[in-house]
């Protein structure tokens, strides 16, 4: 029943716990503070119980809080534990007195035992006069909240496997290792171990076992992988572009984007494009990688086409969350204030949404591997770089060219708009000596 009150399930706030701090300083009962919080009262029973501080009070003369006898005031007993034959100290001022006497009979208090659970709204006053209760426990929403926030965090540290499982794991994982095998052999011959093989990487890596990464035959070749990129942080771009969006076109064609930086000497880098149909692919170099430098490039595109051919051939583009595409509206906006593209942005970390660009990329390194720097790179030897890889043929399109497809599709003069020429099918060539060449 309790899943049908509107606003339950949900998990309190700092203003809820405000609120039941003060209905309890009040007087309210569980049921009124449940029913104006929308929550079923056991919700706020269960939140008085788990998050009450405990509150100890000086009695006066009587500081001996560890004894919690409800006689300890007039209690005159001496020497009840009989450890020590002439001991004149009263037990009640001994910290084993409740331990060792057999009268002892602990304080109750109904409050504190039953709802409300705590003190607060309680018509006594917090004083030895009226209350002799020593240990107090008192409801504070500030100090709720923050021990809540601590167990959410807490909750998701570490792993969920008790010691005596993390060994039994171990006996059979650690000597296959040493043996050679894989983690995902492992898992496959030893079903009931149940756990995934990211998870078997990640507690040989915490050191959980006997075996150590050092131990894997692949693991100790690889690098940590290094991201250079800077991801857009304003998340309302995303509104209307996100790669979901994309897929509800269903286009039969269109166009990705993408930046190859250089080395860490130089700033300059190159803004990629590449057309999904015709397998066509441009370069342009930047002097930055910054959001202005990208729409120069898209202003100078569209002073070249024109309006129309640009918003034909740039009707719609792919790209990846790189903070230089983190203005959209710039690039979607033409010279005279036209609406001239739509961009839309891939899932982050999926660099496979856009693999078309991707993979001519691995053509584009052939010629500039990594590590070149940009520094001393023109835009004539881009252009050159550009021409050979759009004339190397493809497989994907029956043996023919890039070149010769888009001349088809768009026409010679907007090749020639674009500064693309055809070479000669034994002219081609995608080494570092193209460009040292020239």
């Amino acid at each position: 029943m309790s899943k049908l009150i509107p606003g339950n399930q949900k998990h309190l706030t700092l203003n809820d716990r405000l609120y039941i701090e003060n209905k309890l300083n009040e007087g309210s009962t569980f049921k009124d503070i449940a029913k104006n919080l929308c929550k079923d009262p056991t919700t706020i029973s269960k939140e008085v119980k788990a998050h009450r501080l405990s509150v100890w009070k000086d009695h006066g003369l009587f500081v001996n809080l560890k004894n919690f006898c409800e006689h300890r005031y007039h209690c005159r007993k001496t020497n009840a534990c009989g450890k020590i034959i002439r001991c004149g100290i009263k037990c009640a001022s001994c910290p084993t007195c409740n331990q060792h006497c057999p009268d002892f009979k602990r304080e109750r208090c109904q409050r504190l035992d039953r709802a409300p659970y705590v003190c607060n709204g309680c018509p006594k006053q917090l004083t030895p006069s009226k209350c002799h209760i020593s240990q107090k426990y008192r409801y504070d929403a500030r100090f709720a909240d923050r021990k809540y926030t601590e167990l959410l965090s807490s909750s998701r540290v570490g792993i969920n496997r008790t010691r005596k499982e993390l060994q039994a794991i171990d006996r059979v994982v650690s000597p296959l290792i040493d043996q050679g095998q894989s983690p995902y052999q492992i898992l496959t011959n030893h079903p009931e171990i149940d756990m995934s093989v990211r998870t078997l990487y990640q507690y040989i890596n915490d050191g959980l076992f006997y075996a150590r990464n050092i131990d894997l035959k692949r693991k100790t070749k690889f690098k940590p992988r290094k991201c250079h990129k800077i991801q857009i942080t304003d998340r309302e771009v995303f509104i209307g572009r996100t790669y979901d969006c994309f897929q509800k076109l269903q286009l039969p064609k269109w166009v990705e984007m993408d930046t190859v930086k250089s080395t860490r000497d130089s700033r300059k880098c190159l803004l990629t494009f590449y057309f999904t149909q015709e397998r066509l692919f441009l370069a342009f170099l930047m002097n930055r990688c910054t959001p202005g430098a990208v729409r120069l490039v898209f202003n100078h595109l569209e002073g070249r086409l024109g309006t129309y051919e640009f918003t034909r051939l740039f009707g719609t583009i792919l790209t990846d969350r790189g903070i230089e595409f983190g203005k959209p509206q710039d690039l979607e906006t033409g010279i005279q204030g036209i609406e001239r593209t739509s961009i839309y942005f891939c899932d982050p970390m999926r660099s496979c949404q856009k693999g078309g660009v991707e993979n001519v990329h691995t053509m584009l390194r052939m010629v500039l591997p990594k590590g070149t720097s940009f520094s001393f790179l023109t835009q004539w030897d881009v252009k050159l770089i550009v021409n050979h890889i759009n004339s190397t043929p493809r497989k994907s399109l029956n043996g023919r060219t890039p070149y010769d497809i888009a001349a088809e599709t768009y026409g010679e003069d907007v090749l020639k708009k674009l500064q693309l020429r055809r070479i000669d099918p034994d002219e081609v060539k995608l080494s570092p000596k193209l460009i040292r060449n020239n």
